[in-house]
């Protein structure tokens, strides 16, 4: 066996359980063999791993990051095991997705759960975040993105479908204050926005233009936009996705189709590394099917 790998078992095996005679009875050794192992890994990688009390131990700054490769390492055998392996009929492993906080939430988590339910040896760990994530910086498998993409030398991008926003307010709302004719005609309106006065867009020659907005209620939440609206409070500016739903049961009515600017794509990114690996198939096929329905079509 190759020295590299001696007491990597024994290391994670401590990490995760907190102490060296939890990792042996795990391991099925003894506490002295568990510490001795660490202690020969130490001193192979000059580092100490482990702050060591008489009740327990605590990994070093130099530790965690040394687990957090390990756990790497045998993510990528387990991964590269299941390839050759005739009898893999399923995806298995650990995928981290990054996706947008409200769309990942409303539109991406039930397929995910759909997923996780078909494929029990599949692993999901789902972050939501509306920054654009370092995919390879933060061992992230796959990410979900709008709008232009950065730099994707190691990265492959699939279209999943479009964004777009569009003005809306219950009927409620627009029979109590009428309702808006033209963009210019916003700032005599109550508005729901998530942050400045002003909406962007096209004027009547479909040039976007930035238009004065009433701004009464203001969050940072799409939701809470969302339930605002439906209770009645403002007009707001929201992801077609999104209120969709509400279209359809008549909650919310689409103001001034002809003012909302282009869609905006949507990607499904991965890393080329795994490409072929299963697991990943499995999740970018299950969020292209999440967006095959076209959600324009939902208030044209």
């Amino acid at each position: 066996m190759d020295e590299r790998f001696s007491g990597i078992r024994e290391f994670l095996a401590a990490a995760e359980a907190g102490s060296f005679t939890a990792a042996a009875d795990r391991l099925n050794l003894t506490g002295s063999a568990v510490g001795k192992s660490i202690a020969r890994l130490e001193q192979r990688l000059n580092t100490q791993l482990f702050h060591r009390t008489t009740r327990k131990i605590i990994l070093t700054v130099e530790g965690e990051l040394y687990r957090q490769s390990c756990l790497r390492v045998m993510e990528e055998l387990t991964q590269a095991e299941a390839l050759l392996s005739r009898e893999q009929s399923q995806p298995i492993g650990t995928v981290r997705i990054d996706m947008p906080t409200v769309f990942g939430r409303e539109c991406l988590l039930p397929k995910l759960m759909t997923l996780a339910k078909r494929y029990p040896k599949l692993h999901l760990h789902l972050s939501f975040q509306d920054r654009k994530v370092d995919m390879i910086g933060e061992q992230v498998d796959i990410a979900v993105r709008f709008g232009e993409l950065d730099d994707l030398s190691d990265i492959i991008a699939q279209p999943i479908g479009e964004t777009q926003n569009l003005l809306c307010a219950s009927p409620e709302f627009l029979r109590g204050n009428g309702c808006p004719t033209s963009p210019a005609d916003l700032r005599q309106f109550l508005c729901i926005s998530g942050s400045g006065k002003a909406w962007r867009l096209y004027n009547a020659e479909k040039i976007p233009t930035d238009y004065p907005i009433a701004l009464q209620h203001q969050s940072n939440d799409g939701d809470a936009m969302l339930k605002l609206a439906l209770n009645h409070l403002g007009i707001a500016y929201l992801p077609n996705w999104l209120i969709a739903p509400y279209l359809q049961t008549g909650q919310l009515t689409v103001i001034l189709p002809e003012t909302a600017l282009s869609p905006v794509p949507i990607y499904v990114l991965w890393q080329k590394k795994m490409n072929l690996q299963p697991k990943i198939k499995v999740v970018v096929e299950g969020l292209r099917e999440s967006m095959g329905e076209d959600i324009q079509a939902d208030w044209k």
